[in-house]
């Protein structure tokens, strides 16, 4: 008799998530079967819940810590009750949960190489958000061109902004957090920001350059009327880096790169060696996310929150702990 397992799965194209019950996977060749304790919600799930995975059903879900259950065949690279975790490039040119079976589960199938080792510092529910959030805005100020003492400025304080900002510190930076309002100026603060720019009292570029000019600006907030209004805050050879965007376009003249050099690039990266290089950067600093969880059976209600931007600051399903 087969076992089975709880999951979360889209039926079909524009069908919404569902709870079900469906069969254990089994791992295949260089593949390992994880017991899934704690999957984060990311924005990148979007995808696969508005109708763009390949092939239906689908279990989403691309932040996915679990214990190495089961071995594939010819899987050397990990041992039955070791904790991995596993981001959005799922080995072999899948996509956790987009072209594969994601983490909203109690189990998930996984390439052996795709993983990474969680240290016990870390609990799932922290690690989850170091497998997308984390990884992409440490690698991004880790790849920067900032060095220790420049003026580093993080664009938006939610999932991504406040995570960044802790990275900022942590690497040494002279770190500004740009956000909307005054209500998260004393939590910045209490992350780790120098400084806090509230963008309704004056202009960010403005107040970027009566500190100096910024040597990096990460925009980690889908808005492109406020990352295209912050160039202007950069200093000279200088980067303005964005790791979350939307379809919109930005609003950039060529003046704004005569006044350089500057640069304006996107930072997308998150294979396993990536990720591993920011767990251990996390744990050696202690960085950790501020995390809202949801029991499996509420992955719609975090998914909604998320996308919402109401959850503080990451939604995290606990699976098994």
């Amino acid at each position: 008799m087969k076992r089975m397992m709880k999951a979360i799965q889209i039926p079909s194209k524009g069908e919404k998530m569902k709870l079900v019950e469906t069969p254990v996977p089994q791992p295949g060749e260089k593949q390992v079967l994880l017991r899934v304790e704690a999957c984060g919600v990311c924005n990148g799930d979007s995808r696969t819940i508005r109708g763009s995975a390949p092939e239906y059903p689908r279990i989403p879900g691309h932040e996915v810590i679990g214990i190495v259950e089961k071995l594939g065949t010819g899987s050397t690279k990990w041992k039955i009750g070791e904790r991995v975790g596993i981001g959005y490039h799922g080995g072999d040119n899948h996509v956790t949960g987009l072209t594969m079976d994601g983490g909203y589960a109690e189990y998930m199938v996984a390439y052996e190489d795709s993983l990474s080792s969680i240290p016990n510092e870390l609990s799932a529910l922290e690690a989850a958000p170091l497998m997308c959030a984390g990884e992409t805005t440490f690698t991004a100020l880790r790849n920067s061109k900032a060095r220790p003492g420049d003026l580093v400025a993080i664009q938006g304080i939610g999932g991504l902004g406040h995570l960044a900002v802790q990275y900022a510190r942590k690497a040494g930076f002279r770190t500004v957090a740009v956000s909307r309002g005054s209500d998260k100026e004393n939590l910045v603060r209490q992350l780790g920001a120098h400084y806090y720019i509230d963008s309704e009292k004056e202009n960010p570029a403005q107040a970027l350059q009566a500190l100096g000019g910024a040597k990096v600006i990460l925009a980690t907030a889908p808005d492109a009327k406020a990352i295209s209004s912050l160039i202007n805050g950069l200093g000279s050879d200088s980067e303005l880096i964005i790791v979350a965007g939307s379809g919109e376009q930005l609003e950039l003249s060529a003046m704004d790169f005569l006044k350089g050099p500057k640069t304006v690039r996107g930072s997308f990266t998150g294979q396993a060696r990536e990720i591993q290089e920011a767990i251990n950067f996390s744990v050696l600093t202690d960085v950790r996310p501020m995390i809202e969880t949801f029991p499996l059976q509420r992955a719609n209600e975090a998914y909604d929150k998320m996308m919402a931007a109401s959850t503080r600051f990451r939604a995290v399903l606990s699976i098994s702990q």
